[in-house]
């Protein structure tokens, strides 16, 4: 009987056994601390660096520039004493200066200016580049016949002005072919001229494109027009809407690298004629976009 109840209880048990919770499994080592979200001695606020742009990768976006430290070597080829007083007179709505320091113009750099007009930024592109560089001056035939024979022939006679080609080309094909593996093409306030004189912007952003060095930088400058009327004002108050720039340009194969404002005009209304022109006494005040693209690969 005693061996009968003894035989019973190790069943019972058995089967407590069975309905009971496995044994826990012996815990996992510790995962390892998640890495820092900034180096060392930085907020994490602090930018990620932009890695290169990979097969159907977003692009990164652009940086926000709202303040251009300015090295002392472009400082003074602005302040050269050699300067002309009309040139200097439109120093304080174009802020020359900054121009030069946010596209990163340095000496011995290969540039080139489209519709270069009488000379005002293809002689501070010059004075810029120094001897060891050289700075095309692009301007096509209706620029030429209309205002910039005359001055632009009378600056390119300037001394300073000795590492300037003079190019007369159409836009949809600007530079020569020598003008190869440059380091940045300018267009300053004619982006949108080139909508009323028809030209072909698709091919003229292709081979300017072409023409850079990869890396290399398109900079553009322009009138800002009110959002919505895209290429609506580019005649009558000579301004375009920024974001159709950014679709034109990007469409040729450049990344908008980053954007600055420090020729935004917060107060401009954006419905009155930006032509210096007819601007009058508003000249060099009206709100401008300023955009830095780069062919990518550098």
């Amino acid at each position: 009987m005693r061996r009968h109840h003894a035989l019973l209880a190790l069943a019972l048990a058995a089967l407590a056994g069975c309905s009971a919770a496995p044994p826990a499994a012996p815990p996992a080592p510790p995962a390892p601390p998640a890495p820092s979200a900034a180096p060392a001695g930085q907020p994490d606020t602090a930018p990620a660096p932009t890695a290169p742009p990979s097969s159907g990768a977003a692009a990164s976006a652009p940086s926000q520039v709202t303040s251009v430290e300015v090295p002392a070597a472009l400082r003074a080829v602005v302040d050269a004493a050699d300067r002309a007083d009309a040139d200097r007179a439109l120093d304080a709505g174009r802020k020359p200066a900054e121009t030069l320091a946010f596209f990163g113009v340095q000496p011995g750099m290969k540039v080139a200016e489209l519709e270069a007009g009488g000379g005002y930024t293809a002689e501070l592109l010059a004075r810029a580049v120094g001897q060891g560089g050289v700075v095309y001056g692009q301007n096509n035939r209706f620029v030429l016949e209309r205002f910039a024979e005359k001055p632009w022939s009378e600056r390119l006679k300037k001394p300073v002005m000795k590492q300037v080609v003079r190019v007369d080309r159409e836009l949809e094909d600007p530079l020569p072919p020598e003008a190869r593996d440059l380091d940045a093409v300018f267009l300053i306030l004619f982006y949108h001229d080139t909508v009323w004189l028809g030209t072909d912007r698709a091919a003229m952003n292709r081979a300017i494109f072409r023409a850079l060095k990869p890396g290399g930088v398109y900079a553009i400058i322009d009138h800002t027009g009110r959002d919505g009327t895209g290429v609506a004002d580019v005649k009558t108050l000579h301004r375009i809407e920024e974001k159709v720039v950014r679709e034109e340009v990007e469409r040729a194969g450049f990344r908008l690298a980053a954007e600055a404002s420090f020729l935004r005009s917060p107060t401009d209304t954006r419905d009155w004629n930006a032509s210096p022109m007819v601007a009058g006494e508003k000249r060099g005040t009206s709100d401008r976009f300023v955009l830095k693209f780069v062919k990518p690969g550098g």
